[in-house]
């Protein structure tokens, strides 16, 4: 046969390092499509696009394969301005870096969804078919959110002249507003260029944010159909129904883990957390991952932060030193003998009441006036220069670990700090479902003071304000993931301090130089930690582990399997 006789592969799928997509029209038969889809590779995600009949591919595979929730939506590129769209302050490029790889990735965990090999995104970066592109500061190089796209017509010299979005994910803690956006008209105008017709992308039913995005970017919708296995990764699309009621983060992770099990939830209060999980005979009550098994001596031993810190240095566990505020002259003893101080609440939750960094006497009694809103006794702590680390501790052992930073600004040379902090507070609102906000309050006005600025004064561009001393989540901190370069030394001294204070679940909050050194003290305990706040670390299957141990034995079968 000649060499002009052989018929060319027809390409089918591209792999993108987190599984496949499978399209359609380039398959002979239902049945081809269904079995190829059958063949996932294990820990992979694949994903078929443009089924047009669905109906008669599930039947060749009825308990491995679900329809996928989603809508198909297309952006005609045609219709597009010339002139792409300017963002002040972002950047829309490829790849120039193998850590943007890196942090395409961090972004993908972030975002909860399937991790890649970096590796393969790398090789990638000047790729014709599969395109990674990245939205970064203009100064400092920061990325804010990438997108993948794909060229039909470079893969598999698509008639209809179309291509595709995928895997769009930006940071939540982003500094800089409208990243998503600019990152889909960026890949937009790159293939409009090309010459291509349409641009498609795939999306959650009933992801309203994403689709009012999409909406204000000119998308319509089309009838075409995804398909994909039921595997790990898509169990909370194919489970059935979700739980009607609202939870929230801290208290859906756990409940969400323990449904992926088969142990049964019974939602008690969810507006407050609290929910039962039961497995044959045995059934416990938490309120997110505060259990029964933490016993009532043990709570108030973390609730009270001068109890804690009494039960921990009594153990030779190093913690800064600290009293009670007396309102008299021991009071200006202390701060005298520190010159640096904490003011808080014994009791409290949230950061609420804290005061940190306290220099002055003045300040150091409007602290103390501030912390007695929350609780009528006050502690004084020394102020210990350093990270804020949080540990999580679950059955006496180190489940996860993050570094959480202070709230902060950017400047634009045009905004002032009160404006800058509200736009802030909203993008991370919406981050974390409103879980973290960044308060206006004395406090702020004193960190800006330091640098100082007022509420009304317009911060230079580009330089980075902290608006607050503390770094809790819900007064507008961030974390991020140090689990992996976490020192010895400070594993050891969690799991002790956690067994001093006799609780299963627990998270620590220390003062460090830095994750990787073994220099540290601990700060406080929390009995109630949020397990949502440290994913992708297994913080939820610990606790299910913790509460249902023969579960795990269940989960390691069904994951086996697949």
């Amino acid at each position: 046969m000649s060499e002009s006789a052989v018929e060319p592969d027809i390409v089918q799928s591209i792999y993108c390092g987190w599984g496949r997509v499978l399209f359609a029209q380039q398959f002979g038969t239902a049945e081809e499509l269904a079995q190829e889809l059958v063949n996932e590779n294990r820990g992979k995600r694949d994903i078929a696009v443009y089924v047009k009949n669905p109906h008669v591919v599930l039947s060749h595979a009825p308990q491995q394969l679900f329809l996928d929730p989603s809508d198909m939506l297309r952006l005609d590129l045609q219709e597009l301005s010339d002139e792409a769209p300017s963002y002040p302050g972002l950047v829309f490029r490829r790849l120039n870096d193998p850590l943007d790889a890196e942090i395409i990735n961090d972004l993908y965990l972030k975002r909860d969804m399937v991790p890649t090999d970096a590796l393969h995104i790398w090789d990638h970066r000047n790729a014709d078919d599969l395109l990674f592109f990245v939205v970064s500061d203009e100064v400092t190089g920061e990325v804010f959110g990438t997108v993948m796209g794909i060229d039909h017509v470079a893969l598999f010299d698509d008639t209809e002249q179309g291509s595709s979005l995928w895997c769009l994910a930006v940071d939540p803690y982003a500094k800089r507003p409208k990243v998503g956006e600019y990152l889909v008209c960026g890949l937009a105008h790159h293939f409009r260029s090309l010459g291509r017709k349409y641009m498609d992308l795939s999306v959650i039913h009933d992801n309203e944010q994403a689709k009012a995005l999409y909406h204000k970017l000119g998308f319509k919708p089309v009838q075409m159909f995804c398909i994909k296995t039921k595997n790990a990764f898509n169990e909370a699309l194919f489970l059935g129904p979700d739980l009607k009621e609202d939870l929230n983060p801290y208290a859906r992770i756990i409940v969400d883990e323990a449904r992926s099990r088969g142990i049964a939830v019974e939602l008690l209060d969810p507006q407050e957390g609290y929910f039962r999980l039961s497995r044959g005979g045995k059934s416990i009550t938490c309120r997110e991952s505060l259990s029964e098994l933490t016993t009532a001596v043990a709570m108030s031993r973390c609730q009270d932060k001068y109890v804690t810190s009494r039960w921990l240095r009594t153990d030779g566990i190093a913690v800064p030193d600290f009293q009670l505020s007396s309102g008299d002259q021991e009071d200006a003893k202390f701060l005298e003998q520190h010159q640096r101080i904490v003011v808080k609440p014994t009791v409290g939750e949230q950061g609420k009441g804290i005061s940190a960094d306290v220099r002055t006497e003045a300040d150091m009694m409007r602290a103390i006036e501030e912390a007695r809103r929350y609780c009528e006794r006050v502690m004084l702590e020394q102020f210990i220069e350093g990270h804020d680390l949080r540990i999580v501790v679950i059955n006496y052992q180190v489940v996860a670990a993050a570094i959480r930073l202070p709230a902060e600004i950017m400047g634009d040379g045009v905004t002032s700090a009160k404006v800058l902090i509200e736009k802030q507070s909203r993008r991370r609102a919406a981050a974390t479902s409103g879980e973290s906000e960044i308060p206006v309050d004395i406090e702020t006005e004193r960190c800006l003071a330091t640098h100082g600025l007022t509420l009304d004064s317009v911060v230079e561009y580009g330089q980075r304000i902290q608006v607050r001393k503390t770094a809790n989540l819900h007064t507008g901190g961030t974390i991020h993931d140090v689990t992996s370069v976490l020192h010895p030394r400070l594993v050891e001294a969690a799991v002790k301090a956690a067994k001093r204070l006799e609780i299963p679940v627990v998270g620590l909050d220390l003062i460090v130089q830095s994750p990787d050194k073994p220099e540290h003290v601990i700060i406080e305990a929390n009995e109630r930690v949020g397990l949502a706040n440290h994913e992708p670390q297994p913080t939820a299957e610990r606790f299910v582990d913790l509460l249902f141990p023969l579960s795990k034995m269940d989960k390691a079968r069904k994951q086996a399997s697949q």
